[in-house]
């Protein structure tokens, strides 16, 4: 039985990561633009021309810090929308005793 239940969530999460992998997100802080998925995969950064000087060099910085942040907060809020539903699927109605 625990054998099933084991291969039965790793199944599950392989099919979770699938699923966050076409689950993209996009954050946007004043010209950069970082594109994710909520598989914590970077898929994309612009950069708009105004920051390719070298005099705005600790600007860029400073908001890619922003930017990266920022989506690394939004896809770590997608996959525990995907992590509770894995939850709910493989244990109807015992996702809420982990305060999920």
């Amino acid at each position: 039985m625990l054998d099933n239940l084991m291969g039965n969530m790793e199944e599950k999460q392989a099919e979770m990561k699938a699923k966050l992998s076409t689950i993209e997100l996009t954050e946007t802080v004043e010209g950069i633009t970082i594109k994710a998925n909520a598989a914590k995969e970077i898929l994309n950064i612009e950069i708009a021309e105004a920051y390719m000087s070298a005099d705005r060099k600790e600007e860029l910085e400073d908001l890619m810090l922003v930017a990266f942040n920022n989506i690394i907060t939004k896809i770590a809020e997608e996959e525990a929308k995907a992590s509770q539903a894995m939850i709910n699927d493989m244990m109807p109605g015992l996702g809420g005793m982990f305060g999920m």
